[in-house]
């Protein structure tokens, strides 16, 4: 349920309805904009009467909300959320940005990719310290020699950094080295107990889309983080699995629109992990940037055919180079004002 207040309601109005709703058992989310304040009722709202509510002075109308994502829900928010990477770096709301970089970070070549990236326009540098694999025989990540290695490039680069984390146990760790977006992985994007506890920092959380999850399941993740007080999610269209095998999974790119309708939080579009051939990844991007993506996470990698892990779908800094300026050419049309 949400309640609109009138434009002449002062703050101590505000604040007593508020403390009212508590008072319920209820908790109020707030949300600010430049036309209208929104309160929204989070809970079991049956202990609440609608009319009664509407009949104050201070609300406008009362609408109630089907759906069960309520704090990731656009008629909670009607503004987009902008969430701070750090360093300078937005995301949504107009601020687009290009997260690139190696699959997983390997050693002394992060740094020399980061720098080619950041000269095409990458604003955020990615790699994976921890590596989720189909198979416990395969690369499973660096580790904290990882994460220490992201910081260097951060410091030098002066770029966030974007780094999975998989294990709840490790949360002090990313806090410890300050990581600027933690990011959860399609494989964990139901691990309830994850995204619960990363809802206790205030750290951005990349969170992407399950292998086969679907657009209602990726909001619900969204607000497991969400109702635990943390703000800062930017959501992540990486492709679906489907019965195509010509692509390593299929990338929905009408989820990007759809996302945007539903939810006031920043979309993401990840056409590395859709595509999974270096050969298709340019094209998905632009796409995604054309379906009006708040940004892009793309694999780089200075010698794909070395890369420990997903090289196949990995461009080199030259590929990635040009892509970059196709993509922010197609980014100067769909968001001409902020461009």
């Amino acid at each position: 349920m949400i309640a609109i207040v009138r434009p002449n309601a002062t703050e101590d109005q505000l604040d007593h309805f508020i403390s009212w709703i508590e008072q319920k058992g209820l908790t109020a989310h707030v949300s600010k904009g430049e036309d209208s304040t929104i309160v929204g009722l989070i809970g079991d709202t049956s202990r609440v009467d609608p009319f009664l509510i509407e009949s104050m002075d201070i609300i406008e109308r009362v609408q109630r909300v089907s759906e069960p994502f309520k704090q990731a829900n656009r008629k909670f928010h009607p503004e987009d959320t902008v969430v701070d990477c750090g360093h300078g770096v937005k995301v949504g709301g107009g601020h687009f940005a290009v997260i690139a970089g190696p699959c997983s970070v390997e050693g002394e070549n992060l740094m020399a990719i980061g720098r080619r990236v950041k000269a095409a326009g990458a604003t955020m540098l990615r790699g994976g310290a921890y590596k989720p694999r189909t198979s416990p025989y395969a690369y499973q990540g660096m580790g904290e020699e990882g994460l220490d290695l992201l910081c260097e490039a951060r410091e030098e680069l002066d770029m966030p950094i974007v780094t999975e984390i998989m294990d709840p146990r490790d949360i002090d760790l990313f806090l410890d080295r300050k990581i600027d977006v933690m990011q959860i992985g399609a494989r964990n994007s139901q691990n309830f107990t994850l995204l619960r506890e990363v809802g206790k920092t205030q750290v951005p959380i990349l969170l992407k889309r399950g292998i086969s999850g679907t657009v209602d399941e990726l909001l619900m993740a969204a607000e497991y983080i969400m109702s635990e007080g943390n703000p800062n999610v930017m959501l992540c269209e990486r492709g679906i699995r489907s019965y195509e095998t010509r692509t390593r999974n299929t990338f929905d790119v009408s989820a990007i629109a759809v996302l945007h309708h539903l939810t006031h939080l920043p979309v993401i579009a990840d056409p590395s992990h859709a595509a999974g051939y270096t050969r298709y990844v340019p094209q998905m991007a632009m796409a995604g940037t054309a379906a009006g993506a708040d940004g892009l996470e793309i694999e780089v990698h200075n010698a794909p055919a070395e890369a420990w892990s997903d090289g196949a779908q990995a461009l080199t800094p030259d590929i990635f180079d040009e892509a970059m300026e196709k993509i922010m050419g197609i980014r100067s049309i769909v968001a001409p004002e902020v461009a």
